[in-house]
């Protein structure tokens, strides 16, 4: 896979890939217009909706009916760093959501590979072409 990075102009940053184009952008409180998401908040709800597909396939899979399933994603920030310390992904079940499934949906969520990839991060290279 191979994405392409783009600078649409100010402060946006835009990512091309298999006919996609993902804008991004800075909040008007850092120099953007606001007018997209900011790459680190894709990075966050990429963790969310990864979780998430995963959560979804298990109840379709069974034919539990999904209405009033979500995940709230909490995120904590460490004061001194200002890095993310901790992520909780919290799966808000329904309550007709079978008790027996509880603590296997909470194994599907974990099964998405964005946090997999964190568990065992990949290189990054950054180099120069011209």
């Amino acid at each position: 896979m191979e994405m392409m990075i783009t600078f649409p102009g100010g402060k946006r940053v835009d990512a091309q890939f298999d006919g996609y184009t993902l804008p991004t952008d800075q909040p008007v409180n850092s120099g953007g217009e606001g007018r997209a998401p900011a790459p680190f908040d894709l990075f966050l709800a990429s963790l969310g909706t990864c979780a998430g597909i995963y959560v979804l396939g298990f109840c379709q899979q069974r034919g539990i009916d999904t209405t009033g399933l979500s995940i709230r994603e909490s995120i904590d920030f460490n004061s001194r760093t200002h890095l993310v310390e901790k992520v909780t992904l919290s799966i808000q079940l329904p309550d007709h959501f079978p008790e027996k499934y509880r603590s296997a949906v909470i194994s599907a969520a974990n099964l998405c590979t964005v946090k997999r990839h964190l568990d065992t991060p990949p290189e990054i290279a950054v180099v120069t072409q011209s």
